[in-house]
């Protein structure tokens, strides 16, 4: 990327911060960190929380805003399709968990004490 020099340097860098930790975030997703992926997330959150209180960019910086953001959203994209079946299988395995303890609690609440 080549050297900002604008007063909205900061904001285009900011951004470029925000890309570099989708990509970051999408190659943990790759390798099943899903941990790390959760922390990474925080960070992406509060990122993006930053930028909103950053200076709007003008209409030429706009264009350099555009190929990040397109790069986030496709790191974004790609995220979303590996974590998908991980969810998935939780949502199952949560659902199984419930579906055990309530069965549980019927059992137990039948039997009386000696």
């Amino acid at each position: 990327m080549p050297q900002l020099t604008t007063p909205h340097a900061t904001v285009l860098q900011h951004y470029q911060s925000i890309a570099d930790l989708s990509t970051r975030m999408l190659a943990v997703a790759q390798s099943q960190q899903w941990d790390l992926l959760v922390e990474l997330g925080v960070q992406y959150q509060e990122a993006v929380e930053r930028l909103k209180q950053l200076d709007p960019l003008d209409n030429d910086e706009k264009a350099a805003r555009r190929e990040l953001l397109t790069r986030i959203l496709d790191d974004d994209a790609h995220i979303r399709r590996l974590v998908a079946p991980e969810l998935d299988r939780l949502g199952h395995l949560l659902g199984t968990i419930k579906r055990q303890r309530t069965v549980l609690q019927a059992y137990y609440s039948t039997v009386r004490p000696l």
